[in-house]
């Protein structure tokens, strides 16, 4: 087992990578009386082409089979392994993003049993046709109750607007249609291909001896056996820079409007760069777009928004977007303003003051959210599957310059990569 120190954050993470891939993270904080796990695997809703374990020609499955995955999973032949957690005073969940599938609890006691039924029941799938074609009623009754939700709607028709090929432009639960091809052996496909040891991580912050951990975590997966995993090869359209469609309307039976405005950028790699811009994005939007922000405060004086406004910036290994936004009665006028705002940028210079504001900001920002332990876990993760150190965020601000988040801020925008979503009142 291996030990790194954060000096500047009085911070000591313990970590392995043991014999079958698994990588392991344990982040000892013994003030805490709470305990966060969560297993991790890097598997999300656009990986929807890839080549599977043990074989040689590629395949695409139904749009929204990880999240229906993560459904199953919890399902047993024999139990629900929510009352296994629920039965020790632990609280279980789980989610499935773009890129990735998370499986977690949360606990006061029990902690080395709740660690083995989370590592247990992720490792032992179990799906039956009868039970696949059950979950398909409750699955396809969450999907249209999301249908229902207008921000939804305008957060993915934003997506939706900006890219013509990529699947980040499918919602992660698929369609009502989508779910009805998955079959018991798609699920195994995916299982197989993803869930190896290899291509997950597990990480662990709270109250608990990290020695005993890593010998609990370390007996358990020896006693399973996993096949060998090549990198798995998946595959992704050819997409261009521009947007899918400039502007997109959408009727539903709402009292106010929205309007959302994205922003794509033409991403297509993770490179050393990616963490700076990361948090250039977000330090911008904020300064911009926060309540004290000066194009905030131009949009609220035209009464163009209300407190729903808000803003978004999403980096993933090959697409990137911010999206900002809200609730307006005037959604053309406020579209105007904003795509007139984002293209501003391209002249717009910073002074050194504002630089230093926001990076003070955005620390302070940081250091408040490590106070979280579900943050610190699922962060951690988030970067170390990107290939960056969560831990050296703060770092990585105080090295950030003026004259590169004067640079990104102009080349950020332009005619061609802006695209507007909006949801209006339906006709009658």
């Amino acid at each position: 087992m291996h030990e790194k120190t954060y000096d500047q954050l009085k911070e000591t993470i313990y970590h392995d990578t043991l014999d079958n891939g698994l990588r392991v993270y344990l982040l000892p904080k013994r003030e805490m009386t709470k305990t966060f796990g969560v297993f991790t695997t890097d598997y999300g809703s656009i990986d929807q082409s890839f080549t599977p374990i043990n074989q040689d020609e590629a395949i695409t499955v139904p749009d929204g089979i990880a999240h229906f995955l993560e459904h199953k999973l919890f399902e047993k032949e024999d139990r629900d392994v929510f009352q296994d957690f629920t039965k020790r005073g632990a609280s279980a969940n789980a989610f499935t993003s773009f890129t990735k599938t998370a499986y977690l609890f949360s606990s006061t006691t029990d902690i080395e049993e709740n660690v083995t039924t989370l590592l247990n029941f992720v490792q032992d799938p179990y799906f039956s046709d009868e039970s696949v074609e059950k979950e398909k009623g409750i699955i396809a009754q969450e999907i249209r109750m999301y249908d229902d939700q207008a921000d939804w709607r305008s957060f993915f028709g934003t997506i939706q607007s900006m890219y013509h090929k990529h699947p980040v432009q499918i919602d992660i639960a698929g369609s009502v249609d989508s779910i009805q091809d998955i079959t018991k052996d798609d699920l195994y496909t995916c299982y197989n291909t993803f869930y190896h040891p290899k291509n997950m991580v597990l990480c662990i912050a709270g109250n608990f001896d990290p020695e005993q951990m890593m010998v609990l975590i370390k007996a358990n997966q020896q006693a399973k056996t996993f096949p060998d995993l090549k990198e798995i090869e998946r595959s992704f359209p050819e997409e261009p820079a521009t947007v899918a469609e400039q502007k997109h309307v959408i009727e539903m039976p709402v009292s106010i409007s929205k309007c959302m405005v994205g922003i794509k950028e033409n991403m297509t790699t993770v490179n050393e760069s990616f963490m700076r811009d990361d948090l250039l994005a977000d330090m911008l939007l904020d300064h911009f777009y926060s309540n004290s922000g000066e194009f905030y405060r131009d949009l609220y004086e035209q009464d163009l928004i209300d407190d729903s406004f808000s803003f978004e910036s999403s980096r993933e290994k090959n697409f990137a977007f911010s999206i900002i936004g809200g609730n307006t009665s005037e959604p053309d006028q406020l579209m105007n303003v904003l795509k007139q705002q984002l293209l501003q940028w391209n002249d717009y210079q910073l002074t050194a003051e504002d630089f230093e504001r926001m990076k003070k900001k955005k620390t302070g920002e940081l250091l408040r959210s490590m106070n979280s332990l579900e943050n610190i876990a699922n962060q951690f993760t988030h970067y170390l599957t990107l290939g960056f150190d969560y831990f050296d965020l703060i770092p990585t601000i105080e090295n950030l310059t003026l004259e590169e988040a004067n640079q990104f801020l102009q080349n950020w925008t332009n005619d061609t990569n802006i695209a507007v979503c909006q949801i209006v009142p339906s006709k009658g």
